[in-house]
């Protein structure tokens, strides 16, 4: 008796895989984002070398390097520059001071430290407008103020915090709102040091000073760089915060580059003038950036 032998069914050969090019799919994303950026830069270009105020236009005409020249010439432009410097310094201070204590403080366990956290985190989430009014009105308002009702608490007269001192109270508040985003990217990268480090430091006697700064300080620099280089690029641009509660007054006391643009260009009308000072304001934006950028890649690099 013969046995048949079992058939298998035909296997269907492999399909080649065909390399398919997927950079047409990119072009639309990469056309709307051309438009986007390149039509305004282009246009502020253009309405900085001619003359466009809208309040004189029978006047408009080209007229070169004009607007920079007097844009340079102009002493708001230096003091505006100051501030912006003395703005962005001071707040990536606090921000990292405070994030990082606060990273170290609410790495550890105690009662309660998921409820701590969402409070700490809180006032990232708030508006920039809205924070500024609930500092302007109801923190340091001199009459009504909580501030003022503490200081009267205590004998003390009450602040005048935006005539006295505008530039620390607009440091205050926009730090206010920055050190939770610090606190964030620090908190991550603490939660990322080895145990077995701390351990063996623990063990050779070191105390939580030399712990902190021998082991997690410099575990910490490459998420500092990345904090410092993200807050860097958005404080160059703190507009809200200004316009709602000093209008870059007393005088040009809190008067930064973005401000000193929407001035000339809103409420002077002077076009030609305000793209000018934009064109400055992106040229110092992107040097800050690309320094910034190289001197995170070269830590990772290091690390």
């Amino acid at each position: 008796m013969t046995t048949l032998a079992p058939t298998h069914p035909a296997t269907k050969p492999a399909r080649k895989n065909r390399e398919v090019d997927t950079r047409p799919l990119l072009w639309p994303s990469i056309a709307v984002l051309f438009l986007w950026m390149i039509v305004p830069l282009a246009m502020t270009l253009y309405f900085s070398v001619i003359r466009y105020n809208l309040l004189s236009p029978d006047l408009t005409g080209f007229v070169g390097l004009e607007n920079y020249a007097f844009l340079f010439d102009d002493p708001a432009l230096w003091t505006s520059l100051w501030n912006t410097l003395v703005l962005v310094g001071s707040v990536l201070i606090i921000t990292v001071v405070f994030g990082t204590l606060f990273a170290v403080l609410y790495n550890q366990e105690f009662p309660g430290r998921g409820v701590a956290r969402l409070l700490v985190i809180a006032p990232f989430f708030v508006m920039p407008t809205v924070s500024a009014l609930v500092w302007k009105n109801m923190m340091m308002h001199p009459v009504y103020g909580l501030i003022a009702w503490l200081q009267s608490l205590l004998g003390i007269q009450p602040t005048d915090w935006f005539s006295n001192y505008p530039m620390l109270a607009v440091i205050i508040i926009i730090a206010w709102q920055w050190v939770p985003f610090a606190f964030l990217i620090l908190l991550t990268a603490i939660q990322s040091l080895d145990t077995e480090q701390k351990e063996a430091a623990r063990i050779d006697g070191a105390g939580p000073l030399a712990m902190f700064f021998y082991i997690t300080l410099p575990h910490l620099s490459r998420a500092i760089s990345v904090v410092i280089m993200i807050e860097t690029i958005f404080l160059l641009t703190i507009f809200a915060e200004i316009y709602v509660t000093t209008a870059g007054g007393p005088g040009t006391a809190t008067t930064n580059l973005a401000w000193l643009i929407y001035s000339v260009g809103l409420l002077q009308f002077d076009v030609g003038y305000a793209s000018a000072g934009g064109i400055i304001a992106v040229v110092l934006a992107n040097i800050v950036a690309i320094f910034l950028v190289r001197t995170v890649s070269r830590n990772l690099q290091q690390a």
